[in-house]
């Protein structure tokens, strides 16, 4: 499938993990592909690395202009870049606050102003964002990270009631925890790494973590231009996290 001939896109946090994967998937289907990271070395041909770290405004318009000069303008703007966070609300300073809104927040707020201008000028214009089950469902020890993403759900809709009428489609998608890079970072700190891969793979309904290839799908739908018709949506790509409350299974003999 080439749905994405001839088009050009971007993505945040390009380099590995959930954006990787969708960069991949895009260009697969026909996309020119630029991946925004900070540090892109990694990024593999035919993707285009750049260099962009999204609490930089200077660095993030730079990246921006020189990806819609090197492809041709832009179609698509995959908000991916973002950072996680672990506690309650006594847990973390201001200054982490501050920090981890930056990225995750503000980040998709930089990215897209610069992006806007390019994809205005579009025939078939889209931004999904990427938020996370944590911005629905209420998860422990992640009152910083849940915030931010609550905010990227709410701001998802907001930028899609703002830029419709200039043919500008806005969605975001909701994974469940993904199987990538940063996941098994924060597993390998764990005290049982075992016990607490174990414990993810519990919560949700499917039994195991999200590949990031699903969640690249997921986005892949949202930035077709089959999807022409959807704007302000949440797509949710937990293994049922939210939306599904199962029965136990009875205890084995």
């Amino acid at each position: 499938m080439a749905e994405f001939s001839g088009l050009a896109a971007v993505v945040t946090g390009g380099a590995s993990g959930i954006g990787l994967a969708t960069a991949t998937l895009l260009a697969s289907r026909g996309a020119r592909v630029a991946c925004l990271d900070l540090d892109p070395e990694g990024v593999p041909e035919p993707l285009l690395g750049l260099a962009a770290d999204v609490t930089d405004d200077a660095a993030v318009r730079a990246a921006v202009a020189a990806a819609a000069e090197a492809l041709g303008g832009i179609d698509i703007l995959v908000n991916n870049a973002g950072v996680g966070a672990a506690g309650t609300v006594e847990d973390n300073s201001d200054e982490e606050w501050h920090r981890v809104f930056d990225v995750n927040v503000v980040g998709v707020v930089r990215v897209t102003r610069a992006a806007l201008p390019h994809l205005r000028a579009s025939a078939h214009a889209a931004i999904v964002n990427t938020c996370s089950v944590a911005a629905t469902a209420g998860l422990p020890q992640r009152a910083l990270y849940s915030a931010t993403k609550g905010a990227v759900a709410a701001l998802t809709r907001a930028m899609a009631a703002d830029h419709l009428s200039e043919g500008v489609r806005v969605n975001c998608v909701n994974p469940g925890t993904a199987d990538t890079p940063w996941v098994r970072r924060l597993l390998d700190a764990a005290e049982d790494p075992a016990a607490e891969l174990a414990a993810l793979r519990a919560r949700q309904p499917a039994g195991r973590l999200v590949t990031a290839d699903e969640v690249a799908a997921a986005i892949a739908y949202l930035a077709s231009p089959l999807a022409g018709a959807t704007t302000g949506s949440v797509l949710a790509v937990d293994g049922g996290m939210q939306g599904l409350r199962l029965r136990p299974s009875p205890p084995s003999a």
